[in-house]
């Protein structure tokens, strides 16, 4: 793998796993029960599994996503959890082999926006907007900083609030090079409200947060 971009690449998939947290503001009810779920058991996946198992089981779980978002046409909620589901297994996979899944989240997330971009508390914006700063550009793959930032702004302007589209505009804005402009967003992550029953997601965001913050204001 001569080519630098796509040793970037390479180094850069592995990030890929956090941004199944974008979508960690979702709120369980009223989706369905078998969306609900999918979420339940990727929470259990990305915060408590040994890493050696995270990939297999991220296999079943988007197989199992597959068949909820077909059982469940013109739901955009199971959709974006599937995408989640496919990032995260990319995540896991890593190196060039990944980039067929970052693809198919990608298309997952816009048929959800297509259907209702506002689901989900904005969740699929957010999290398209992730894979769009973290994924490289031309040639390897189609990341793109401008569009990341015009979707993540969406994200803000649906759940201004919420601790996972903070989140993630900070960290969009340090990968752009902007770090002094991420504290408030930082800080306004950290000072979001707890979610029912999220109460795992929101330890490791907060996490995240407060280790970024810490590193933007060392800078």
């Amino acid at each position: 793998m001569n080519n630098p971009q796509a040793r970037s690449w390479t180094r850069r998939i592995v990030l890929l796993a956090a941004l199944a947290g974008a979508c960690l503001g979702v709120a369980a009810a009223p989706v369905d029960e078998a969306v609900t779920e999918l979420q339940h058991e990727w929470e259990v996946i990305r915060y408590q599994a040994p890493a050696a198992e995270r990939q297999k089981r991220f296999e079943a779980l988007a197989a199992r996503a597959r068949q909820v978002s077909e059982s469940l046409p013109g739901r955009a909620e199971p959709l974006v959890w599937e995408g989640i589901i496919v990032s995260s297994l990319a995540g896991e996979k890593g190196g060039l082999g990944a980039l067929s899944l970052v693809k198919q989240a990608k298309a997952l997330y816009e048929q959800a926006i297509r259907i209702d971009g506002r689901v989900l508390d904005g969740s699929a914006y957010n999290s398209l907007g992730v894979l769009y700063y973290k994924v490289p550009g031309w040639p390897v793959g189609f990341g793109d900083k401008a569009k990341a930032g015009e979707l993540l702004q969406k994200a803000l302007e649906i759940q201004p609030q919420g601790i996972d589209a903070n989140f993630f505009y900070a960290e969009y804005l340090v990968e752009a090079k902007r770090a002094g402009e991420a504290v408030p967003y930082l800080e306004r992550a950290l000072q979001a409200p707890p979610r029912p029953g999220r109460q795992l997601a929101d330890q490791g965001r907060r996490e995240e947060a407060r280790a970024l913050l810490a590193k933007v204001r060392g800078s």
